[in-house]
């Protein structure tokens, strides 16, 4: 355990960095700290601090500064959260937070909205198809052997599928299909479309039964828009902290067009209920050694369907940060369950 002392000079030599961005040396620490010590009290305090792995000496200069572990130690430990002050409150929409009616136009806007803010790279995962909340179902005849599917979710999206049958449904029987369907499966999420048809199917005259499963089968076997969308990366270019190792922004760059590595870690965040923070190395991915990413999940009536955050270098306001991301989830959550 950390000295309450050692404590409030880690806090500041931290946050001094951050606002600097110089190496924080023991003259500097002492009069930031504002505690009445002498310069040797500094200096094995600073001692003890890197021998724990907080903080390190880069070779240049005689000061410290943050390592990964210094600042989860600082974001877990002795961080006083921030809330957003007048100007941040601005610059959000008004009531509601984000365009409604449009899942599409909702979400990019969040990307945008979050990396505007924090002068970041701002990440969005894309709802799954899986996780998708059913809120209406229709069947309409095209032919004698086409029925068009038409499936509306909770967060606007309408979606059509086409169904080549063996039978030639009347209107009444596409009616009392659509009925079954929206009595069972509206509320439902996409994923439990299947297992809800095979409880209930029984209760359905025989010649729906083919058209049913039809359709269950369509929209489970459609690839979802797994994806993800990435606003400001360009932000990036102006942090001093990534831009001074071309290669490894290089590398983050790349990890951004392939999107697959990084879906992988948005998910995780998919499946956490709260604000999730990688520091430097904790993010498993080599491009983002130097970055720390900041996601918290957003939900459709309820139900988690997604991940926001933002990818920036590891010197940021966390403080700052994590409520903007946090802030702007529920926004979006906001938007997509009207």
């Amino acid at each position: 355990m950390l000295s309450e002392r050692a404590q409030h000079l880690l806090t500041t030599l931290v946050e001094r960095y951050i606002a600097d961005g110089q190496p924080v040396g023991s003259k500097t620490l002492s009069q930031a700290s504002g505690l009445v010590v002498s310069p040797a009290t500094i200096r094995n305090v600073m001692a003890e601090l890197e021998d724990l792995g907080f903080i390190a000496s880069p070779h240049t200069s005689a000061g410290r500064i943050p390592t990964a572990r210094g600042y989860r130690f600082f974001v877990d430990s002795l961080m006083v959260m921030q809330s957003l002050d007048r100007l941040e409150r601005s610059a959000t929409p008004d009531v509601g937070g984000l365009p409604k009616g449009n899942a599409q136009r909702s979400i990019a806007a969040a990307s945008q909205l979050v990396s505007q803010l924090t002068h970041f790279a701002g990440v969005v995962m894309l709802p799954k198809r899986q996780e998708a909340i059913l809120t209406h179902i229709e069947f309409l005849q095209l032919g004698d052997n086409r029925v068009l599917l038409i499936l509306v979710t909770a967060d606007g999206d309408v979606q059509n599928r086409i169904l080549t049958t063996q039978t030639a449904y009347t209107p009444v029987q596409l009616t009392e299909a659509a009925n079954f369907l929206n009595a069972h499966c509206a509320g439902k999420t996409f994923g439990h479309l299947r297992n809800v048809v095979e409880a209930e199917v029984h209760a359905l005259k025989g010649e729906l039964v083919t058209l049913i499963n039809a359709a269950a089968q369509d929209v489970m076997s459609t690839p979802g828009n797994e994806a993800v969308l990435i606003s400001g990366e360009r932000n990036l270019l102006d942090s001093d902290d990534l831009a001074s190792n071309m290669g490894r922004l290089r590398q983050l760059f790349e990890l951004f067009d392939r999107k697959t590595a990084l879906l992988q870690l948005l998910d995780v965040g998919n499946r956490a209920d709260g604000v999730q923070i990688y520091i430097g190395g904790e993010s498993g991915l080599e491009p983002l050694g130097d970055c720390s990413v900041i996601t918290a999940p957003y939900r459709t009536n309820g139900e988690i369907v997604g991940t926001l955050g933002v990818i920036g270098p590891t010197r940021m306001a966390y403080e700052r940060v994590i409520p903007i991301v946090n802030v702007t989830a529920k926004l979006l959550s906001s938007a997509l369950s009207q």
